[in-house]
C-alpha cells in the first residue's frame, strides 16, 4: 500500500533525558600525575568501574597555574583503560572545552547532570544522586566477605551489594559498597557506603576509628572528631536527611 508523500511514519524520536553520570572531578591537568593516581587507586580493583558513562568536570582544574594543557585524547584513553566511558565535559575554560570537542567530547550543562563524583586527589568522595535509580537499589548482588586485613593503599568495592570485613581496615585503606559496610574489627581507614546513592546504607564496626566515612555522598573526616561515646567502640553510622548520625551498638 502506498504511503502519501509527507506522511511516512518517523523511525526515531529525540527526547530530553535526565542522566545519572559518574563525574570525574579533576584538580590538576597533569596527565602523568592523574595516571599515577589512577594506578594507585584502581589497579588492585580493575572492576571498580563497569563501562560507566563519565563526564569530566574541569571546574577545579581550569585555573591550574602549574599544570600543562590537558591532552583530552590521552585522558580518554586513560579512562577507558579503567573501564570508564567519557561522554563529555563540564566547566573549565573555553580553550579546554574546545579541545574536548576536538577529541569527540560534548559539553554537558551543569544543571542537567546528576552525578556520583569521583575526585582524583588525595581522597575519594562519592556524592549522592537524587534520581529514582539511586533509590531503587535492591542489594540483590551477593554480599562480599573479606577475611584478611586491608593495608594502606588497598581498596575493595562491593558493587551492587553489602561488604563484610572480618579483619582490620587499616589507615590508608578504603572499603566501598553500594549497600551496607560491616567491619567486625577496627575500622581505621575510609568507609564509603551507599556509593551509588543508597540513602538507607549504614556503616557498622566493632571499633569505630575511621579517617573518613561517607553514606550516599554525605561524608565526615577526622578533622571533625567522632563523639566520645562511639570513638573506638562498637557503633553504627546512618544518614538522617543530610546529617550523619553516630550511634553506639549496645
Amino acid at each position: 500500500m502506498a504511503v502519501a508523500k509527507g506522511t511516512a511514519p518517523a523511525i526515531f524520536d529525540l527526547k530530553s533525558a535526565s542522566l545519572t553520570l559518574v563525574a570525574l572531578v579533576l584538580q590538576t591537568t597533569d596527565l602523568d600525575a592523574l595516571a599515577g593516581e589512577f594506578a594507585r587507586r584502581f589497579d588492585s580493583t580493575p572492576d571498580f568501574f563497569c563501562n560507566d558513562p563519565v563526564v569530566i568536570d574541569l571546574a577545579q582544574a581550569a585555573g591550574d597555574p602549574l599544570g600543562p594543557a590537558l591532552d583530552f585524547t590521552a585522558l580518554v584513553a586513560l579512562l577507558r583503560r579503567y573501564k570508564m566511558q567519557p561522554v563529555g565535559v563540564r566547566g573549565g575554560s573555553e580553550a579546554q572545552r574546545q579541545a574536548a570537542l576536538v577529541a569527540g567530547l560534548g559539553e554537558v550543562p551543569l544543571e542537567v547532570v546528576r552525578s556520583a563524583d569521583v575526585i582524583v586527589s588525595s581522597e575519594i568522595s562519592v556524592k549522592a544522586s537524587d534520581t529514582p535509580e539511586a533509590a531503587a537499589f535492591t542489594g540483590s548482588a551477593p554480599t562480599m566477605v573479606l577475611h584478611k586485613p586491608l593495608r594502606s593503599g588497598q581498596q575493595v568495592y562491593a558493587r551492587g551489594g553489602d561488604l563484610v570485613v572480618l579483619a582490620a581496615v587499616n589507615f590508608g585503606a578504603e572499603v566501598i559498597a553500594d549497600g551496607h559496610i560491616h567491619v567486625y574489627a577496627p575500622l581505621r581507614g575510609k568507609a564509603i557506603a551507599g556509593a551509588k546513592g543508597q540513602l538507607d546504607a549504614r556503616i557498622f564496626s566493632t571499633c569505630m576509628e575511621p579517617e573518613l566515612v561517607s553514606i550516599a555522598g554525605t561524608y565526615r573526616t577526622t578533622e571533625t572528631p567522632l563523639p566520645p561515646e562511639v570513638l573506638g567502640k562498637p557503633a553504627q553510622i546512618r544518614l538522617d536527611g543530610e546529617r550523619l548520625v553516630f550511634e553506639p551498638l549496645l
